[in-house]
């Protein structure tokens, strides 16, 4: 096996839970091979850099091995090399301290979790101490 298509590829590493996610991502124009766009059905090969953007972070692997069969988490490893530069991290890290910071209009009520997790911000991160019950004049 020289070569294998990317969406199947791409499925059997785990980087898309379903070959149709896949498909659909080299469609939307989010999958790149060395900088270039691809269809689904481009063909691969050992060492090619596949670029794969799912928003807000464009993450980079190199092709270590090939196959065409779904593997369990701990073999992936042995097909594909994780070359993510940090930056990309740090904004992964950024996007999920500020998600419910920036909430985009038109989606509802915030939920229980979002309360939580503006009441954990908003403990851990000031100190304010009002006093309203005393009266300076």
């Amino acid at each position: 096996m020289n070569e294998v298509r990317i969406d199947k590829w791409m499925w059997a590493t785990r980087i898309f839970k379903t070959r149709t996610i896949a498909t659909e991502a080299c469609k939307k124009n989010r999958v790149m091979i060395n900088n270039v766009n691809v269809k689904p059905s481009r063909m691969i090969k050992l060492g090619d850099v596949i670029q794969v953007r799912k928003p807000p972070v464009t993450f980079s692997f190199k092709v270590v091995g090939l196959t065409e069969h779904r593997m369990g988490a701990k073999l992936v490893s042995e097909y594909l090399e994780n070359i993510t530069p940090p930056e990309e991290y740090e904004i992964l890290e950024m996007n999920k301290i500020s998600g419910f910071v920036n909430r985009a209009k038109g989606l509802g009520r915030p939920t229980k979790k979002d309360r939580r997790e503006l009441e954990q911000f908003a403990d851990d991160g000031f100190d304010f101490d009002f006093d309203f019950d005393s009266e300076e004049e």
